[in-house]
């Protein structure tokens, strides 16, 4: 539906132009009186393609304003009625309206939120404590993969299962290490590092960028060679709506084998669950080949005889065919007691499916962007380096148990192979070699009133407290797209100070902290690009 009409041609309609709602809103903006207006103008006035930039601009007088704002929301915790509202939505089809809407926050004074899938956990992607228009990049979401190459350009609003469907509609020997989440933006996901099922052979997803283009804080668009090495190597991990807008990544595939083999084994208290789960913390990263990744789920559910007990879910993906799998498994592991029966073999696309639950599902369910169920949600996370103790995983379980079926869940990351290979300077992404395993703490429910919200918030917070003697210290690290802002954030000025953004950058950049820091003052001296939890610029030298 149009929002902005287009702009009269002849001489006597353009005078009537003048008498029109949209120059009074101008005459008002001028002024400093209605930024709202103000950015209206100034975006009808600076894009190239007037029609269809009037038809992705929603305000909150559009009929579809609350669809498209709610589309992308995956946290119903910040879906209410007293969430903050953008003045205005802009989902351009176009880099060129990209640009426009940058330059108009700019000029207009608005804050600028940038979202891509929506899954922040914090909603910071799409919520602002002062007046605020969200570039949503829904639109833009082109994959031209080359196969001769083994590369692909992705744009920033594509989603990883677009990606992983794109991938294996060319080609079955090729693949890339992204997230087990199909709906989750690329965008997003490749400026805070992104991890999945084969990183421990080809790395992180911001470990096979290439090139990507950027518009910077002035609405000018920059590829690898004009942006420079700093904030090429900035944005690769630094997190997102801090540099600019990435509209498009290049990226390197990497090859896999025409067959794998995925399994999912479950293990109960009664089975052994406790000396599984402490020995796969020996193994998982330090003695599995680089081939094999397997993580753990972790829950507490009734059982049939209504007794609760723990629930280990062991999922491993195998870069190859059953007999070496089983073969690996009774040399390295043989106390999870894996059997033929557990595995299936089939294509790499096709693993990420069973990765994301969804086996079963034909390929095309990876480009269902609302394949997920919305709830309300509370996640942490940490990094292991020394294993936790079967006494200690004891103490765990009474934390499960005594919560409420299912309020609690833990998913185990492992870590090694690659990902130990690869420096901590390499990319602002810190979390390398000494880390056995990341854990994401997940607390996630339906009913969304203020009590069971408050409740559930609570346990987490205090879970992640008792979590504390286990896990990573000085600092207890964090990955940065698990967004957290109970370890810190920033001031409400938009003038952060380095000691300020410290007490949350160093959690989950380490030392690349400071070298993030020096890019921002570089690039974003005025700190356009900003949140609650965005690197600031400071003035040089640093404390």
């Amino acid at each position: 539906m149009a929002f902005i009409p287009s702009l009269p041609s002849s001489s006597f309609l353009a005078i009537l132009f003048i008498f029109s709602p949209y120059y009074l809103a101008y005459c008002a903006s001028s002024s400093g009186n209605d930024p709202h207006g103000a950015f209206l103008m100034c975006l009808y006035q600076n894009s190239t393609t007037t029609d269809s930039i009037s038809q992705v601009t929603y305000d909150q007088t559009n009929s579809t304003y609350s669809s498209v704002l709610d589309l992308s929301i995956q946290n119903l915790r910040f879906q209410t009625p007293n969430a903050p509202k953008p003045l205005v939505i802009v989902t351009p089809v176009a880099v060129d309206q990209a640009q426009a809407v940058v330059r108009c926050s700019r000029e207009s004074g608005l804050q600028f939120r940038v979202r891509s899938g929506g899954h922040d956990y914090e909603g910071l992607s799409y919520l602002s404590r002062v007046p605020f228009v969200i570039l949503d990049l829904l639109n833009l979401r082109k994959i031209t993969v080359n196969v001769e190459n083994a590369t692909a350009w992705v744009e920033s609003g594509a989603t990883v299962g677009e990606l992983y469907y794109r991938i294996g509609e060319k080609s079955n020997s090729l693949g890339f290490p992204a997230g087990v989440c199909p709906t989750v933006g690329v965008g997003g996901l490749f400026s805070g590092g992104g991890y999945g099922m084969i990183m421990r052979k080809y790395g992180l997803s911001a470990d096979n960028i290439i090139d990507a283009r950027i518009i910077d804080a002035d609405g000018k668009l920059h590829d690898r060679e004009s942006m420079g090495e700093d904030l090429f190597w900035a944005i690769r991990g630094g997190g997102g709506n801090t540099f600019g807008v990435v509209v498009s990544w290049r990226i390197s595939l990497v090859p896999v084998p025409k067959t794998v083999t995925f399994s999912t084994v479950l293990r109960t208290l009664d089975q052994n669950a406790t000396a599984l789960v402490h020995r796969w913390q020996y193994i998982a990263a330090n003695q599995f080949p680089d081939d094999l990744s397997m993580r753990i789920t972790l829950l507490s559910l009734d059982g049939t005889d209504g007794n609760r007990t723990m629930q280990a879910y062991f999922h491993t993906l195998y870069l190859g065919r059953t007999d070496d799998l089983l073969a690996v498994i009774s040399s390295s592991f043989p106390e999870l007691g894996l059997t033929r029966e557990d595995c299936t073999e089939m294509s790499w696309v096709n693993s990420t499916l069973y990765c994301a639950g969804l086996s079963g599902q034909p390929l095309e369910a990876l480009m269902n962007r609302s394949l997920n169920a919305k709830n309300y949600f509370k996640n942490k996370s940490d990094y292991v380096k020394e294993p936790i103790s079967e006494v200690a995983l004891e103490e765990i379980w009474k934390w499960f148990s005594r919560a409420e079926q299912g309020a609690l869940m833990m998913i185990l990351n492992p870590y090694g192979g690659r990902m130990g290979e690869i420096s901590e300077s390499v990319i602002p992404f810190p979390h390398r070699a000494g880390n056995l395993y990341e854990i994401q703490y997940i607390t996630a429910w339906t009913d969304g009133s203020a009590e069971v919200s408050a409740m559930r918030v609570s346990l987490m917070r205090q879970f992640y407290q008792f979590m504390g003697d286990y896990v990573s210290k000085s600092p207890r690290s964090a990955y940065v797209n698990y967004r957290d802002l109970d370890i810190g954030k920033n001031g409400d000025s938009g003038k952060t100070s380095y000691q300020e953004a410290s007490e949350w950058g160093r959690k989950y950049f380490h030392g690349n902290f400071d070298r993030l820091v020096k890019v921002k003052t570089a690039v974003d001296p005025t700190n356009f690009f900003r949140n609650e939890q965005s690197i600031p610029p400071v003035p040089l030298p640093l404390p």
